[in-house]
């Protein structure tokens, strides 16, 4: 397998499942690591597990991200690495939904993931290098009922990484979508004891994850669905 070709990594909405997988196989790849999150101080295990820097963010406030990256520039370095796994949820029915529930849910799911690739553009366009991975879920293709505010910002994101990787890409920067297209397996969440492996689990989502950013540049690839093989098309 090819050697690991970046150094310092940066991923934002950290916390448990998808995130901490990622951030322990990137901690053990070599990376230097920071985690970001509004509540840090549910980072401190993982941290500790992964020799991390800990960073507040506001993902959906432009200055906060802004201090973010500075603090991280001043910390570990300029990132090479960036990851976005923030999202937030306002579930209900269309007619019944707070606007200000919405605003927040698209503000942090879809205009925080713009804030971010665009606070990491800034430091790899000169350095014309970097990676930054973006995290979809089946909503990303698909708006369910009771799920539009979700959705709205999961379609936002996937556009987002559609004209980011056409953007950057020819300047060296690989963008990549993941469709995360099924459950994922945590303890709050286990699968059915009668239908074995049919939840994506962290670590086999984080080892895709890894597996792209070692890809070479003349195949890299702009989106990957993830399912489990029991789901359905």
């Amino acid at each position: 397998m090819a050697s690991f070709p970046y150094r310092t990594a940066l991923i934002v909405g950290a916390g448990a499942g998808i995130s901490a997988s990622v951030a322990r196989g990137l901690a053990q790849a070599g990376l230097s690591l920071g985690l970001a999150a509004r509540n840090t101080a549910k980072l401190a295990p993982l941290a500790a597990e992964t020799g991390a820097t800990t960073f507040t963010v506001d993902a959906a406030d432009p200055a906060s991200v802004a201090r973010l990256f500075e603090a991280m520039d001043a910390a570990l370095g300029a990132p090479d690495v960036v990851i976005y796994n923030a999202s937030q949820r306002a579930q209900g029915p269309i007619a019944e939904l707070d606007p200000e529930a919405v605003l927040k849910a698209v503000g942090i799911t879809g205009l925080g993931g713009f804030l971010v690739v665009q606070q990491a553009a800034r430091r790899m366009i000169p350095q014309g290098r970097g990676a930054i991975l973006l995290t979809g879920a089946t909503a990303s293709l698909k708006g369910f009922a009771m799920s539009s505010a979700f959705a709205m910002g999961k379609f936002a994101l996937r556009g987002l990484a559609q004209s980011a990787a056409r953007e950057l890409g020819p300047k060296g920067i690989h963008v990549a979508h993941f469709v995360i297209d099924g459950g994922v397996r945590s303890k709050a969440r286990p699968e059915a004891a009668d239908r074995p492996d049919s939840m994506l689990s962290p670590d086999g989502i984080a080892q895709t994850y890894l597996s792209v950013l070692r890809q070479p540049r003349d195949a890299w690839s702009m989106e990957v669905e993830l399912r489990p093989w029991v789901e359905k098309f």
